[in-house]
Order: C-alpha cells, then structure tokens, then sequence
C-alpha cells in the first residue's frame, strides 16, 4: 500500500510517509469537526429526553456544558494544530524537495533529453507542476481521503442507531457521486487538451522571446502576435468550455445531495408519527443532516481535484523514470589521450550522425576537426565530454571507457569554449570566475588579461563590476567569446574542447586571441572544431569528418598533399579572401 501510494501520487518516500500521517490527522479532524453536533446531542438528551422521560430536571448543572463546550473546542483547537503541522508544514517540504530533486535530475539528464524538450515545458514542470501538486496535496487529497474515512465512520454509527433515517439521509450519495465518477474520463480527457494548450501558448510566448531580434528584422510582428491570438482564444474556449461544464456536473452533484436533507424531514416525520422514533432522534438526524452534507461535497470537489492533477503526476513520473548518467565518482587518468573506437551515433532512431568513427587525439597535441557543415565535428566533441553516450562503440580517456566515470567528475578534467556563449546577467568578474569558484580575483584577472578582455573592459565605467545584462546583452560577440575563452583559461583543465572558439572575432580580434589560445593549450589534450582553415593550420593532426565518417586523417601538409576534402576547403577559403 504504501509503494502503491508513493508511485501513484509521484511522492519521494519521506512524502508518502507524511501523507500517510497528514491523512490520518485530517481524519482526526473531520471527526473532531463533528464534536459540536455531539455537543448538542449529549444536550438534547439530558434537556429533552430527561425532560420527557422523567420531568424531573437534569442530571448537570449550567456550567457542565460550559465546560463541556470548552472541552470540546480545545480538542478541536489540538486536532486542528496537529493537522496543519502534519499536513500543510510537510506538505510544503514536500514540494520544496521535489523541485530539488527534479532538479538534481535535470542535472544528471544526458543533452539527448534537452533536444527534445524546450525551455517553456521544463520551467513550467519544475513550477507550474510542482505548485499544482503543491496546493493540490495541502488542500485536496489528504481531504478527501480524510473525508471519506470519517464520512464511512459516521455513517456506520447512524446505521446502527437508525438505519431508516440513515438510509433517508444516505441514499443521495451514491447517486450524486455516480454523477462525478461517470465523467472522471471526459474530465481527464479534457484537462490533457487544456494542459497541451497551455504548452503550446507558452512555447509560443517563449519562442517569440527568443526570437524577438528575428521577428522585428522581418517585420513578423502581426504575424507572431495573430498566431499568438489564436492559441491564446483556443486556449481560453477549451477553458471555459471545461469549467463550465465541470460547473454543471459539480452543481448538479451537489443539488442531488440536498435532497437528502428532504427525505430525512419526510421520512422522520412519518416515523415519529408511527411512534417508531421519539423527538430526540428526530432532532439528532436533523441535526447531522444540516452538517454532514459539506465534508461530502467536499469530497466531490477534491475528487474534481484529483482529476485535474493526473496530467501533472504522469509527466513528474515521466521525468523522474528518465535514466540518468551515472558512473564512478573516482577517476584519475595516467594520461588525458582520447581515443574513439568505432564510435555509431544517432540522436534519432532514423537519422545516423556519426557512423564508425575512429581517431586518436594525444595529450599535448592539437588535433583540429574539421569537414562539411552537418558532418559530425561538434557532435563527436560532444560525445568526447560525455554530454551524449555513444550507441556502439567506445570512447576513452586515459584508457578508461567515458561512459564508466561521472559525468560531473568527467567534466572537472574538460575546458569546454563553446560557438554560442551563455553568460549570466552578473558582473564581469562572476561571469569569469564560472571557470572556477575558488580563483582569487588576482587570478580571475590573470585569466581575463590572457584572453584580452582587458581590452573593452577599461572602457566600463564599472570595470569588472559592470554588470552586463541577461545573457551578456550589453556586449559584442567577440567580447561574449572572449569571456568565455577567459573562464576556460582560468579553469585550466588538462583538456580543451574549442567549438569554433573565435567564430565571433574579426581577423584582427582573432589575431590577438590567439595568444591567449596558445597559452591555455599548452601541454594539453586539444579538440578544435573549426570552419576557418587559418585556425587549424598549426595542428598536429587533422581529422575530416564528412557525413559521419573519418573520410581523412593526418597532418595539415599531408593532407594538403593528398588533394582530398581538406585541401579543397582550404582552397575555396583562399579563393574567397
């Protein structure tokens, strides 16, 4: 049961024990929510049933039902401080913990998850999700077991003290839960067509963020906010279309169950008049009947709840049953030599991008990838630093399979210059210092110094205090690279990825780069992808991969000698300039 109940509502084992307990707690308090009903019984009994029975006065004073009251209210004061505590307080840890964990998940995905998911459905999950369940969780569920549990429990009690007025009382709420429970797969349905909706309104909005600079230089303005206008209006149609309907079904659920109510006064009324029950119990139902109907609407409202949050708990166990790259945490290399045997890759089923790629490249040699666009170049330095795993084949590191080691201890041995730079809307300082989190500023300014950063960062006001905006907007490309190139100078990793690392730089900015470039290589294991035939041209080994294979391989000379793809890009690029 409590494996059941921790798979079915997507909880972590600490949450399904608390849910456990916060559910028992509501019980309590349901039931505690009926002492007020038993306070009347236990007066209509002395000042009714005594009165009639005997007529000679009552067994307690004025002040017994003082403190009886008090009495009465305290417990429920206790039940109701305990429930919360039990419920909202872990509730809310709960959600806490989960948004930690989906995101630790996130951080242990391989990339193959992120190509086929955006920014606007992982934000809205770890969120949107995350807070549904959260207020679902603290406001419906444990209610609604709590409610059916004491509802049962009552129900039971009445039974045995009258069972013709409980059933008058009870018969409603079978009817009127048929009327929920008949469209839970119509409310399902529809609420998987307003979630996909949803997704799609704010793929849009994020899209058109995203794009904005697009947009505005081909005059798509009218167009993009049309598109966005109909998925807002379809959005909005299946919305209310849902709650009115849901509306319809839960009003009429609960105009059924107000006739129960009726049937107590007719079916009573005809029983005391038979003499088949006294005043007092005519009383007593009357009274439970004015109560009891609330905490089962409620029932039927949480139900609607629950409904509403199958299409969250489905796609927070999707992504908690996404398989995670895992590995040793130990690992150090006798050398940093990274070997690809017969390396297939594929980011779908259909689509080969690499297909047995073999190639060596040697602590304290540059080897330069090179080839058509769409070959395979950044994808095999991808696989190189374990943001992907290979299909077939291996790739080593120091002899030792990349697919066997963590990938968070993996990376400690990787500086990685990638084409499109991401930099944080920080200082300067900080968005360097990325490279490592320990560096002193003397070395942060080192690292920068190197990359010539220095060069635009005097003219700040701010210097290295200046902030720069979501994503480096306040500065050029080549200066956004130079950053980058200055975190991976000041991390000083024994391997170096350079993804077109100076496709941002002019000729003269590139030029000057190049120093900072040849002291952050030295000595070390060096992958260059590169389009511009100059950078590579101090290679040790150049490797062409053209549609996903090695189709040459050997130094910059030979392969000019050899007359093949090589020399023909770097005679088309001779040419052009």
């Amino acid at each position: 049961m409590f494996k059941t109940i921790q798979n079915r509502l997507a909880l972590s084992e600490k949450g399904a024990r608390d849910f456990l307990r916060g559910t028992f707690c509501t019980t309590l308090l349901n039931i505690g929510i009926m002492l007020p009903a038993v306070y009347m019984f236990v007066f209509l009994n002395e000042y009714l049933r005594d009165a009639i029975d005997s007529a000679g006065g009552t067994l307690h004073g004025f002040g017994y039902y003082i403190l009886l009251g008090l009495g009465f209210a305290a417990a429920t004061w206790i039940l109701a401080v305990v429930q919360y505590r039990s419920t909202f307080t872990t509730i809310y840890e709960e959600s806490a913990n989960r948004r930690i964990s989906l995101a630790e998940k996130l951080r242990k995905l391989p990339l193959a998850f992120f190509a086929t998911k955006n920014l606007s459905d992982l934000t809205s999950t770890i969120m949107r999700d995350s807070t549904d369940l959260e207020h679902t969780f603290s406001h419906a569920v444990p209610q609604l077991v709590a409610s059916i549990l004491s509802i049962s429990l009552v129900a039971i009690g009445l039974f045995i003290y009258q069972w013709q007025l409980a059933l008058a009382l009870f018969w409603v709420v079978p009817v009127a839960a048929s009327v929920v429970l008949v469209s839970k797969a119509w409310q399902k349905r529809n609420q998987r067509a307003i979630y996909k909706q949803m997704r799609v309104v704010s793929d849009q909005i994020q899209e058109g963020l995203d794009t904005i600079q697009e947009i505005k230089a081909c005059q798509l303005e009218n167009r993009f906010m049309n598109g966005l206008d109909d998925a807002l209006d379809t959005y909005e149609r299946q919305l209310t279309r849902f709650e009115l309907s849901g509306g319809v079904l839960l009003g009429s659920a609960h105009s059924l169950l107000k006739l129960g109510l009726v049937s107590v006064i007719l079916v009573g009324a005809t029983l005391l008049t038979r003499s088949v029950i006294d005043v007092f119990t005519y009383l007593v139902f009357l009274l439970v009947a004015s109560r009891i109907y609330e905490p089962v609407g409620e029932v039927f409202n949480n139900l609607a709840a629950l409904f509403y949050l199958d299409a969250r708990i489905d796609r927070m166990r999707e992504l908690q049953a996404m398989p995670i790259q895992q590995g040793d945490t130990s690992f150090v290399p006798e050398n940093y030599d990274i070997e690809f045997d017969d390396v297939s890759f594929s980011y779908e089923a259909d689509k080969q991008v690499l297909s047995g790629v073999s190639f060596t490249a040697k602590q304290g040699e540059i080897t330069a990838l090179v080839g058509p666009s769409g070959g395979g170049k950044t994808t095999s330095a991808m696989l190189a630093a374990r943001f992907w795993d290979a299909q077939q084949g291996r790739i080593l590191l120091g002899g030792r399979d990349v697919r066997e080691i963590d990938p968070e201890t993996l990376l400690k041995s990787y500086s990685v210059v990638f084409q499109n730079v991401v930099l944080f809307n920080a200082t300067i300082m900080d968005n360097i210092r990325i490279g490592s989190r320990n560096a002193s500023d003397e070395e942060v300014l080192q690292a920068a110094k190197l990359a010539r950063c220095d060069e635009f960062v005097r003219e700040m006001s701010d210097g290295y205090d200046t902030m720069i905006g979501e994503n480096g907007e306040t500065l050029s490309g080549g200066e956004r690279q130079r950053i980058s190139i200055a975190r991976a100078l000041l991390k000083d990793a024994p391997i170096v990825l350079l993804d077109e690392a100076t496709a941002s730089l002019d000729v003269e900015n590139e030029t000057k780069i190049q120093a900072g470039l040849s002291e952050l290589i030295r000595g070390k294991t060096v992958l260059i992808i590169a389009h511009r035939m100059r950078t590579v041209a101090h290679a040790d080994k150049v490797v062409v991969i053209s549609d996903g294979h090695v189709a040459e391989m050997g130094n910059p000379e030979q392969l000019m000698e050899a007359g093949g793809i090589f020399a023909s890009m770097v005679q088309r690029q001779m040419t052009k300039s």
